[in-house]
């Protein structure tokens, strides 16, 4: 569904064909996208992705789905329970202003409600996209933080297999954001898969997911 709302976006935007990026729940969506929309995918980037939720994914996620509840506030929910997952413990100790930052950041944003992340996570319990990854035809960017325990590098092989004309990158020291863990790297690195492939169509744009 949420794939069907960025293909209708795109097409009331007048964007035929677009890179799309994508981290955690954006690359989800960006995996069905680009499986159900193949011709309308330039390139592909998943950061952080899985193909099928499992059992380890299903209790981290509904642990946050009890914390959001009996917090009943989403942004501490992010900072007290998802943020332990998505940063490595050296980052924690050596920049904790940095963290703070991170954290003053998403409680300056509108407040998203308690029932619209409970939907928003349950579509992360409900992801299975691996009958669909073959349909991909995009060149295709795989990344994970070599520290990630929720989406960790144990899935790149099996993703990599299924994902034809894929490559995948390991960021070390890192875990599920490297985006914000190694901002500089993590930049240098997937700007230049895509300008490798910024030539392959000439009515584009890039969606980050």
């Amino acid at each position: 569904v949420l794939a069907d709302d960025v293909a209708a976006f795109m097409q009331s935007v007048g964007l035929s064909r677009v890179h799309i990026s994508g981290l955690s729940l954006g690359a989800a969506v960006g995996m069905w996208l680009a499986a159900k929309h193949p011709t309308r995918v330039i390139s592909l980037s998943l950061h952080s992705p899985w193909a099928k939720t499992d059992p380890f994914q299903t209790a981290v996620v509904e642990s946050w789905q009890i914390v959001a509840k009996a917090l009943g506030n989403v942004s501490e929910m992010i900072i007290r329970a998802l943020f332990p997952w998505c940063f490595t413990p050296e980052l924690y100790n050596e920049n904790p202003e940095y963290i703070q930052s991170l954290a003053d950041f998403v409680r300056s944003r509108p407040a998203q409600s308690v029932a619209s992340f409970i939907q928003q996570s349950n579509a992360v319990l409900a992801h299975d996209a691996e009958a669909q990854l073959h349909r991909i035809t995009a060149p295709t960017l795989i990344t994970f933080g070599r520290q990630d325990i929720v989406t960790s590098p144990r899935l790149a092989d099996g993703l990599k297999q299924r994902v034809r004309n894929s490559e995948v990158l390991i960021f070390e020291g890192c875990s599920h954001a490297p985006i914000y863990e190694k901002v500089e790297e993590f930049n240098t690195k997937t700007l230049a898969f895509l300008l490798r492939h910024s030539g392959a169509a000439t009515s584009a744009a890039g969606a980050r997911l």
